[in-house]
């Protein structure tokens, strides 16, 4: 999804109109903070990591769009990351930052599996670049796979707003498969009741933000009965759904 900002960028968005996601892996502090300004200036959310322990940990609760990673890390190299990382968030498009100007150095990133690289130094702008190419071609060609939600063995179709867990069909009505939807579009994040109501209902509900605890109610009863959970609440925080047990 695109709009036009009123600065008149052109501004990617994720599926449910929320703002892209990047994490920044590099271990230079400030030229990790100076990246992670200029990618919040096009509107985007940011979050960094200066090692491979952290860009492990920061990708699986933040669930980014792209990954923008260092080669040289302080406890392993970035090609080295880049397995694990794909497990946590498959498909991420991922862009290798290296002081290395060699050709084998450059095979070497995307032999591995990376998407682009840039060469330190680069300019802010051509890192930005990269990165809008990225998302966007990575989603060109997923266009009929981000027709299928699937978290654990829950599996939810855009198209034909079928749903299914463990193979059987559960019936949902607009409002409940609206929710489901928002919720697997977000696996193991923490979504508030706020966020629920503006995404699900589109307008704010006021003081009846109980009917978002009313729905998921609703959604527990035919997803997680006899089953193992998969939407969870955190208490004064909001709800999350995630693989079962």
């Amino acid at each position: 999804m695109t709009t036009t900002s009123p600065l008149g960028r052109t501004e990617l968005l994720r599926p449910d109109g929320g703002p892209v996601r990047v994490l920044v892996v590099d271990d230079e502090a400030p030229l990790g903070e100076l990246l992670s300004m200029a990618l919040r200036y096009e509107g985007w959310e940011v979050r960094s990591a200066g090692d491979g322990a952290g860009a492990l940990r920061s990708a699986r609760e933040f669930r980014p769009d792209a990954v923008v990673l260092d080669v040289m890390l302080p406890d392993t190299g970035g090609l080295a990351v880049l397995g694990p990382l794909r497990r946590e968030v498959p498909d991420v498009p991922v862009l290798f930052l290296t002081a290395k100007d060699a050709v084998e150095d450059r095979i070497a990133g995307l032999t591995a599996g990376g998407d682009d690289y840039v060469t330190k130094p680069f300019s802010l702008e051509e890192v930005v670049a990269r990165l809008r190419g990225l998302i966007r071609r990575s989603r060109a060609a997923a266009v009929r796979s981000e027709s299928l939600l699937v978290v654990g063995d829950l599996v939810l179709d855009e198209d034909s707003h079928e749903v299914t867990r463990g193979g059987q069909s559960i019936r949902l009505t607009a409002t409940e498969f609206e929710l489901l939807r928002y919720l697997m579009r977000n696996p193991r994040r923490v979504l508030s009741k706020a966020q629920i109501l503006d995404r699900v209902w589109n307008y704010d509900f006021g003081g009846q933000a109980n009917v978002v605890e009313l729905y998921i109610s609703y959604l527990r009863r035919k997803i997680d009965a006899g089953r193992s959970p998969m939407i969870h609440t955190r208490r004064g925080a909001g709800y999350l759904i995630k693989p079962g047990e």
